[in-house]
């Protein structure tokens, strides 16, 4: 009995174990094989080898499903905010579109720094041809964003000629978004128009790689607009603007509580806040972006106007926009709505800490006499209009350099959107794209509209026609670059190379070497404006183009230039477009830049270990042209360019490893 229990028992047991051991991984409840394949140390590339390995995991490895949901928002975070929560799509097609392109977004940026580093790259032109595949895929812009934003907010030592023209391409991007919001805002009816959003947009066309939102401004309008309601309710607990909700529309009849509400803005505003009108630096443009005007409290009479006009309307007073010459003012009706009497309304100057002026005091705010038309209310397309000729004349005042062509680039942009039609600024685009020598079939374009709203233009129109023709033959046939050995006899003088950090012995400024010549090059005038002659090699030594640290470009002579004891990174703008990295005391030219200059890099490499690595620790390895990584330092790329960092590890001209993986099909 013993026995044959024990051997029931025996048989049982080994039943149970031979049943367990028959028990497989796919055997698991769909949910928890999807609890499992969640799990953030698998890649989408586990997911592909998975769902090929049994029907069972394929289905659980469905496109719809938590599985590939999960390996989308993993890599690309900051495309969430374009799904509503818990929405159902095919999330494997979505991954497949996304992952696409960003490979062709990474080829595109790659190209244009081959096709365009010998001149200036205007990226509208490029993104004609380039786009036209990206755009054949049918993929949403925001996917396109993402990536390049992947690229910006990688090493930022690494990578820095794809970084530049992937900031290129989305400033571009954004400012062609805009420009179609701001016509669709145009087409809007009149009264619909808001001055407030309609600034905005301008804001964000100049400053597309800010992060400047409608809600994002409105929210600080809100917190200014609670603080008015706080004082105000302390004067009057049953004022009517009081009850009033964020969002509602209302206007306060009586004149008295108008009052009480203009007396009390002037009084935050201008008292408690201190926002005030920017005299020490009027033509600075910051002063007519809105998110600057209230990151700074400082603005020009009409960004400051629009501020004032839309507190007050969301109180209940209703202020009209004035296009008074020289001093832009809203006006106060202070009679029965509708007058058109001027001596009616009480003028106010934003600008002058809301003060109140009568018709005649106008006139003595601007030193002379105008006519009663200068006193009426104008609509909100006619102030977009002065906001953007402000922004128009600060670029034409500018100093010739890039940061002021693109603003008169923007600038015009944004007129002839809401003005296309003005010859005078058609003719001024043609003739700076012409200047700058970039988009001449756009410039051909210009001419032709030009030539059609006003013969009379034809002579200066046939002159920029004949020359546009010309650049565009003369680019037919591309010159191939010069090429500097540091090894020919008439180059045995220099003592530096590209990638160098520097300094000026007499100005002190910090810069780097993008190139050089054994002579120098520039006009008799120049040599004799700069004092070439007082220097003791005078122009015969060489000199070299250096990229300084408060981002213009020179022409310094060898002997004022020492290499730096203590080389930093260069905060220059064009820095990427001659050099792909940064490593601890010297940049990497790039392919382009290389192939200008193709003894310069062993040149670099020697004068950096020598002047340098001497110094460190033994067990510091000799650098090579590809050479270990710099030290992990604080991210100092622009806020505009920030989001969440994926894991893109990006390497000049290739894409991630991630990005090389095969897709399944």
């Amino acid at each position: 009995m013993a026995t044959s229990g024990a051997g029931e028992g025996g048989s049982s047991l080994n039943g149970i174990v031979s049943e367990i051991e028959q028990k497989q991984f796919t055997d698991l409840p769909a949910e928890l094989l999807e609890y499992i394949l969640c799990f953030p140390v698998l890649k989408h590339v586990d997911i592909c080898n998975v769902s090929c390995s049994c029907k069972r995991l394929h289905d659980v490895c469905h496109g719809r499903g938590k599985v590939w949901g999960h390996q989308y928002k993993l890599r690309w975070p900051r495309l969430q905010k374009h799904y509503r929560q818990n929405e159902c799509c095919d999330w494997l097609k979505e991954y497949r579109t996304r992952h696409t392109v960003g490979l062709q977004i990474r080829r595109t940026v790659v190209s244009i720094s081959q096709r365009f580093f010998t001149e200036v790259p205007c990226v509208g032109q490029v993104l004609g041809d380039s786009f036209a595949e990206i755009e054949s895929l049918g993929a949403p812009e925001h996917f396109c964003e993402d990536e390049l934003l992947s690229i910006l907010n990688s090493d930022r030592r690494k990578s820095l000629t794809l970084k530049y023209y992937a900031k290129k391409i989305l400033y571009f991007l954004r400012q062609k978004n805009i420009l179609r919001s701001l016509k669709m805002f145009l087409e809007q009816p009149a009264e619909q128009q808001l001055a407030l959003e309609g600034a905005l947009l301008v804001d964000q066309y100049c400053n597309p790689l800010a992060d400047v939102s409608l809600d994002g401004i409105s929210s600080q309008l809100e917190e200014i607009t609670d603080k008015i309601k706080k004082m105000l309710r302390i004067k009057n607990p049953s004022h009517p603007s009081l009850r009033v909700t964020q969002g509602d529309c209302f206007a306060v009849d009586d004149f008295d509580l108008q009052r009480q509400v203009v007396v009390t803005l002037n009084a935050v505003l201008y008292e408690q806040l201190q926002y005030k009108g920017n005299e020490c630096d009027y033509y600075n443009p910051l002063n007519s972006y809105i998110h600057q005007v209230l990151l700074r409290r400082t603005g020009i009479p009409i960004s400051l106007s629009v501020l004032y006009m839309t507190l007050a309307r969301k109180l209940g007073v209703q202020l009209e926009p004035v296009n008074f010459p020289n001093h832009f003012l809203l006006r106060w009706c202070q009679q029965q709505r509708g007058s058109g009497d001027i001596y009616d309304f009480a003028y106010i100057d934003a600008f002058g800490k809301g003060k109140q002026l009568t018709a005649k005091e106008c006139e003595y705010l601007i030193g002379h006499q105008v006519t009663a038309d200068y006193y009426n209310a104008i609509s909100t397309t006619e102030v977009l209009l002065r906001m953007v000729g402000n922004l128009l004349n600060i670029g034409k005042r500018g100093e010739g350099n890039e940061k002021s062509y693109q603003l008169l680039r923007d600038s015009l942009d944004l007129y002839l959107t809401i003005n296309p039609d003005n010859v005078q600024y058609l003719l001024l685009q043609a003739r700076l794209y012409f200047h700058l020598g970039i988009w001449p079939e756009k410039v051909l374009d210009i001419l032709q509209h030009i030539q059609a709203l006003d013969p009379s233009q034809h002579g200066a129109v046939g002159y920029l026609v004949q020359h546009t023709l010309e650049h565009i033959q003369h680019k037919k046939q591309p010159v191939e670059p010069e090429v500097k050995r540091r090894s020919a006899p008439e180059h045995l003088e220099l003592q530096y190379s590209v990638g160098l950090i520097m300094k000026h012995k007499r100005s002190g400024y910090n810069c780097a070497i993008y190139g050089w010549d054994p002579k120098c090059t520039m006009s008799q005038e120049w040599i004799t404006t700069m004092r070439v002659h007082q220097l003791s090699s005078g122009a015969n030594q060489p000199f070299y183009n250096v990229l300084v640290q408060d981002g213009t470009c020179r022409y310094a002579a060898q002997e004022n230039l020492e290499p730096h004891s203590a080389p930093l990174e260069i905060a220059h703008p064009e820095v990427g477009r001659y050099f792909s990295e940064f490593h601890d005391s010297h940049y990497v030219a790039n392919e382009e830049l290389q192939t200008r200059y193709p003894e310069d890099m062993a040149e670099t490499l020697g004068t950096v270990r020598d002047l340098y690595h001497r110094l460190m620790p033994s067990s510091v390895q000799q650098e090579s042209p590809n050479g270990p990584e710099g030290p992990s330092q604080e991210n100092q790329d622009s806020q505009e360019n920030q989001g969440s960092q994926e894991n893109q590890g990006s390497q000049e001209n290739q894409g991630s490893q991630e990005n090389q993986d095969t897709m399944p099909t």
